[in-house]
């Protein structure tokens, strides 16, 4: 064996052939770096705070703060979320788990919250930038060094969702989504590559020829953990298993037409499949039954069943080989096993044959009712019911997703040409994260790395056509050192500098160009929200809950026993983390749709108690009815406090609606000029939200205000404007409180007797905390004997110890008139609270 041929000899003329590679990758990956950190003013705050960037990324703080409290245990149910159910945690351990493990390492064992929280807040943009590793090898081999390092920049800056949930603050586990799927992708195609050109048999495995199944084994095995950590990042992750078995079908009967032999692509899939199992079985919660959202029996089974699957194709294919039979016939045969696996999983278990059978229209199809108001689950190529692909180019830039459509076009073509195992799984895989696109724009954040790699290949077709591989030996063959650089410009030809700034001009600076607009930062939550919440906090009694226990689930069919003292918070779903996070207080309602309510089969389903029953409640006595509902015990209410904000009130009202599926009679079209405007009407005026926060809660008799945030600009003053104009309101058309916090009360009874039949008023000026006043009243009639009675749910004597410490009352008695008489009443808050009675 000479020097040149020596195994040690061959790897360092490698690693020095790709040292220049591995250099440029590096630099990109800083870069990338770069650009996700560039909102850090946005995220660490003046005065030390850090102030994360989404709902999910504050709730992940705080499973990461329990899972630290309580190191190794995490939180799998948490109580402190729709109350009075409580909520099964649905994200995966292995984000959380990355940043515990980090804090631990670089806290000592003891990390401060000052850490944990600047690790949480960069997790992000490290896992983003780091995704251009495995970008970089899948364009390598795809097209060569010049594709994989122009995936690796395209990624670097690829705009949209993928930037916007990697950048710095946006701790949440989509990023890891990203790099995990991508990675899996990498080295299954690695082992696909590696165990080909070796022409793996099974016989070689049965041989224990290690030599030639080394390498592919190893890659397979990486593969599988990949899928694992993939799939403990998201237990959606079944999907990337469903991406593999797709084009293994196709793979194997290609192969089949082509008389080749599909045993690396059988091994690969054994193996890879084989050891997500084993990794992901020790997660699984028995009690969640077949679940696609928990780690239960599922993700074990299509793991299990994807392993039979492959093992099934590579028996078929020797049998069919064998025995000589017809290849057309091979499609058939699949087919018709894949139709007999369905029915034998309907008869062994028909709860996993549904979810199989569902589970694909949950990624791939359009939503409708409430679900269709959750804007990152809308389909990317539709707004309003209208086709569009303004979002499709928001978040690859126009040439980048026109590129990856060209790519995939070109690489279907190639199947029947030149076809590579890469490039199909390449198609294959492209062509499923189109249609979750479709399905749910959030997968724009999955088909950013398609994108990239696609527009990469694309561009280095066109490298090709321009010669740049000579290019690049000439380079190789005459540049021995820096020196030797200026003399080897003389070898570019005018084609291969236009080939550059075509790539340049339409694939790379548009997507810098966008990415910029990206690395603002973001406003969520905003300043009024965290005031609100930070006031809730404070000023609220304790509800008697551990914050960072962690506590059992109850069993099937029981309540979780919550503590006399404990309540809920009603708002909006968009908020629910904020209160439970910045607030430590139980949200009836949160981000994972959970307290939502409403209908979600058909308008003859009941309707479920929930914020959008009770916002859109028509009356105060609905209201409470639907708060009394959500908690079926006795002398309970669902909720003791109600956060509304200025959107709820206005520009996301119509969501609410949604998910009751009666969404008819809120808003009316009114002509001005030429053009119709919606407008809100009667119907919107009598819900539940309107009342609380257009009209103050002002006549209502068991929810008072208890405290408002500031003012922002906002449609609440044209809302006014509406009620004034056409139904001859008087409300003073100016911005008030963005968020404003009530408070559900038994109210003080107030009864007296005036003359049969008179109208007896009672009202008083209410002071807020912000210098607002406006005024509170209520009238009724006297019975045939003169009797009237109030519920009044305001105290004119102040806050008591150990209760709501409001900022927000009377500023004086209240006044009570019929007739010609006058009378000024007081109420102390014990009376408010218990309901006790006060006679006039």
């Amino acid at each position: 064996m000479s020097s040149q041929d020596h195994p040690v000899s061959s790897f360092k003329k490698k690693m020095k052939s790709s040292l220049p590679y591995t250099l440029a990758v590096a630099i990109i990956g800083f870069v990338s770096l770069w650009v996700r950190t560039l909102p850090s003013n946005t995220v660490f705050l003046p005065n030390g705070f850090v102030k994360f960037a989404t709902n999910d990324a504050w709730y992940h703080m705080r499973t990461l703060n329990v899972l630290l409290e309580n190191y190794p245990h995490r939180m799998f149910f948490n109580p402190m979320t729709n109350y009075p159910n409580g909520s099964y945690i649905h994200f995966g351990p292995l984000f959380d788990q990355m940043m515990a493990i980090t804090s631990l390492i670089l806290g000592m064992g003891n990390p401060s919250p000052q850490l944990v929280n600047t690790i949480g807040a960069y997790f992000p943009a490290i896992l983003g930038a780091l995704t251009v590793i495995p970008v970089y090898y899948i364009g390598k081999y795809l097209g060569g060094h010049k594709t994989g390092i122009l995936a690796a920049i395209l990624i670097a800056f690829a705009p949209g969702q993928f930037l916007a949930r990697s950048v710095i603050g946006w701790t949440d586990h989509h990023v890891a989504e990203s790099l995990f799927s991508t990675f899996f992708m990498m080295f299954f195609m690695l082992a696909l590559i590696s165990a080909k050109k070796k022409k793996l048999s099974f016989e070689d495995v049965l041989n224990k020829k290690f030599t030639v199944f080394k390498e592919p084994l190893v890659y397979s095995v990486l593969a599988g953990v990949m899928y694992s950590a993939y799939q403990l990042s998201w237990p959606g992750g079944s999907l990337f298993l469903l991406i593999a078995l797709v084009y293994a079908v196709f793979q194997y009967i290609l192969d089949t037409f082509q008389n080749e032999s599909s045993d690396y692509l059988g091994f690969t899939g054994i193996v890879t499949c084989l050891v997500s199992t084993i990794l992901i079985l020790p997660f699984v919660h028995p009690d969640m039954g077949f679940s696609l959202y928990y780690y239960s029996w599922f993700h074990v089974v299509t793991a299990i069943g994807a392993m039979a699957g492959f093992v099934a194709l590579s028996l078929i294919e020797r049998e069919f080989k064998r025995k000589q039979i017809k290849t057309y016939y091979y499609p058939l045969i699949i087919f018709g096993a894949g139709i007999l696996g369905l029915i034998i999983a309907k008869i062994v278990s028909p709860s996993l044959y549904s979810l199989i059978i569902h589970a694909p229209s949950t990624v791939f199809g359009t939503q409708r009712g409430g679900p269709s108001t959750i804007g990152e689950v809308t389909s990317i190529f539709y707004q309003g019911g209208v086709f569009t692909l303004t979002r499709a180019f928001g978040n690859f830039t126009m040439t980048g997703f026109l590129a990856s459509l060209l790519g995939m076009i070109i690489l279907a073509v190639n199947i029947f040409r030149r076809q590579k195992p890469q490039e199909l799984l390449v198609l294959v895989w492209s062509f499923f994260i189109l249609l979750a696109i479709y399905g749910q724009n959030r997968f724009a954040y999955y088909y950013s790395v398609n994108v990239s790699i696609l527009s990469a290949y694309l561009g280095g077709l066109l490298l090709e056509k321009a010669k740049w591989n000579e290019l690049d030996q000439k380079f190789k063959s005459n540049v021995k050192s820096p020196a030797d650089i200026p003399k080897a410009f003389k070898f570019i030809k005018v084609e291969q500098v236009l080939a550059v700034l075509v790539i340049v001009v339409f694939l790379i600076y548009p997507a810098y160009g966008s990415a910029m607009l990206y690395t603002t930062g973001s406003n969520d939550p905003n300043e009024w929200w965290m005031e609100g919440t930070e006031w809730l906090h404070s000023n609220t009694p304790d509800p008697g809950m551990n914050y960072n226990a962690i506590y059992e689930a109850p069993k099937n069919g029981e309540m979780f026993q919550y503590p006399d003292t404990a309540y809920g918070v009603m708002s909006w779903w968009d908020y629910g983390h904020y209160i439970e996070t910045i607030g430590h207080r139980m949200p009836n309602a949160n981000p994972f749709q959970a307290g939502v309510g409403g209908r979600s089969v058909s308008i003859d389903e009941e309707n479920r108690p929930g914020a959008a029953t009770f916002f859109t409640a028509s009356s105060e006595k609905e209201a409470t009815a639907v708060l009394k509902a959500i908690d079926p015990r006795p002398d309970k209410m669902g909720a003791r406090y109600i956060m509304s904000d200025a959107r709820m009130a206005t520009e996301i009202f119509g969501a609410m609606p949604a998910w009751t599926l009666d969404t008819e009679g809120y808003y009316q079209a009114y002509r001005v000029g030429n053009q119709y405007q919606t407008i809100p009407s009667t119907r919107y005026f009598d819900s539940m939200e309107a009342k609380l926060h257009i009209f103050d809660a002002n006549g209502l008799k068991q929810y008072r205000m208890v405290h408002e945030t500031g003012a922002s600009q906002t449609d609440e003053v044209g809302y006014k404007q509406v009620y004034n104009y056409f139904y001859g309101g008087k409300l003073p058309e100016v911005d008030t409180g963005y968020v404003k916090i009530f408070e559900y009360v038994k109210g003080a009874r107030i009864t007296g007797t005036a003359s049969p039949n008179e109208t007896v008023k009672i009202s008083t000026t209410i002071l807020t905390n912000q210098g607002r006043t406006f005024e509170y009243s209520q009238s009724t009639t006297a019975d045939s004997q003169g009797r009237y009675e109030f519920t009044l749910p305001y105290s004119t004597e102040g806050p008591i110890k150990g209760e709501t410490q409001f900022d927000t009352a009377p500023s004086g008695p209240y006044v009570l008139s019929y007739g010609d008489t006058t009378k000024e009443v007081r109420v102390n808050e014990e009376a408010v609270l218990k309901g006790e009675e006060i006679k006039v």
